[in-house]
């Protein structure tokens, strides 16, 4: 393969990196490249592939409503596909309200900005934004300032609000000091709210593009507990653990937490079209109403409620209430193998969480630039399976629809990487 003459790829240095290969079709959870060569996806394409590629069902619906009606303005209409999918969203998550944008930078963005004119309709001045460290919320300004400072934000630090954080307790199996990083982030916090806040925003139970770092939900039970005496709201960011990917249909479920706002995008539609919504309750909404046009949340986008993403999303909600053991069992099938694989003394740090397994490399120098993750991506692209570790963490988040077989492939061949490693 070499570059393509027009194209930029994200997130990739082509002065130090290989070309990209080239995908001609995918079923299930299989890639098929233009050599020939066949792929199991295990990380679903950047965690949106939800039920597999071309997902028949899916597929079905989109080219049925692409006869019906494919765009159409949502700032003066609404459509079916729509008022099904907030109607089963709002039933599925207990907020009552969804607000469409296109991807999870800017459902996050609608949730923050939301949340700040909801203070400022009120007329109140709560000037912080508290998250936590390691926190990955997206691209967008907005989205990138909630987020972890990194090489990745850097360019742009000039540019980005001041946002408080505090620790983030990550833990993994036979963790012996996790209560103590708990006790000492939760002490944390509480000194930050005590500056009137206008939003706690978090991702519930993992941590994902900073490292599949998983903390428990008593943690965020707790937290919770104190952004309400502080007033604030509470902002869950759920467009990596949404629609099954913890192994509850919503993280938020798992952990026993009822967030203010909710950003959805990535298994959404299935991984078919690019979509993003942001879940808020009732009451933030009613916040907005009102005689003066100042109150108004001007905010959209030329694809709001595109009705072939939202058909696609029915047709992806159907096939999960339809089968939620496919998620909810998920965990059971990854456990025997992460387990053996934890055996290996190259391995530190195993952690499990529904469909997302994860461990760390032991390495000398851990972060992104690590680049042990990309030597074994690459031993692992030779045997026949795509993966692609952060830094020194390698995670398998594959398709609801992979087998026993492909799944202790996937594991099979990480091992024997971990041996050429």
């Amino acid at each position: 393969m070499s570059w393509h003459p027009h194209l930029w790829h994200p997130t990739t240095q082509v002065a130090t990196s290989e070309p990209p290969l080239r995908a001609v079709r995918g079923r299930g959870a299989l890639l098929e490249l233009d050599d020939g060569r066949q792929l199991i996806d295990a990380i679903s394409s950047w965690w949106v592939t939800l039920h597999g590629h071309a997902e028949p069902t899916i597929a079905a619906a989109v080219a049925s409503q692409v006869t019906e009606l494919e765009q159409v303005i949502f700032a003066n209409f609404s459509h079916p596909q729509a008022e099904q999918l907030a109607t089963s969203l709002s039933a599925a998550s207990g907020l009552e309200r969804l607000f469409f944008s296109d991807d999870g930078s800017t459902a996050v963005e609608v949730a923050l900005k939301i949340a700040w004119q909801w203070w400022r309709n009120r007329g109140e001045d709560r000037p912080q934004w508290i998250a936590f460290d390691g926190a990955y919320h997206g691209d967008t300004f907005g989205a990138m300032a909630m987020g972890e400072r990194s090489l990745f934000s850097a360019p742009f630090d000039p540019l980005l609000c001041p946002v408080a954080r505090a620790p983030w307790p990550s833990t993994w199996w036979h963790d012996p000091l996790v209560a103590e990083k708990e006790e000492a982030a939760l002490q944390a916090l509480e000194s930050l709210l005590e500056r009137p806040t206008a939003a706690v925003i978090l991702e519930p139970l993992v941590q994902g593009a900073s490292g599949m770092a998983m903390v428990r939900p008593g943690f965020l039970q707790a937290v919770e507990q104190r952004v309400r005496q502080a007033g604030a709201l509470l902002i869950a960011d759920e467009v990596m653990t949404g629609f099954g990917r913890t192994g509850a249909l919503f993280a938020c479920r798992k952990a026993g937490i009822r967030p203010d706002l909710v950003a959805l995008s990535k298994g959404l539609t299935g991984g078919f079209l690019p979509m993003g919504v942001t879940l808020a309750s009732e009451q933030l909404y009613q916040g907005f109403i009102s005689g003066d046009p100042t109150h108004t949340f001007f905010h959209g986008h030329s694809f709001t409620a595109n009705p072939l993403g939202c058909a696609a999303a029915n047709a992806s909600l159907a096939l999960l209430a339809g089968a939620p053991e496919r998620y909810a069992g998920f965990e059971a099938r990854h456990r025997p193998h992460l387990e053996a694989l934890a055996a290996d003394p190259r391995v530190e740090r195993p952690r499990l969480c529904g469909t997302i397994a994860a461990f760390d490399l032991k390495v000398a120098d851990p972060g992104y630039l690590n680049r042990s993750g990309r030597v074994l991506q690459r031993l692992a692209l030779e045997r026949g399976v795509f993966i692609r570790p952060l830094g020194q963490v390698v995670y398998l988040l594959p398709p609801l629809c992979l087998t026993d077989d492909q799944l202790a492939h996937c594991y099979g061949v990480i091992q024997e990487g971990l041996a050429a490693l």
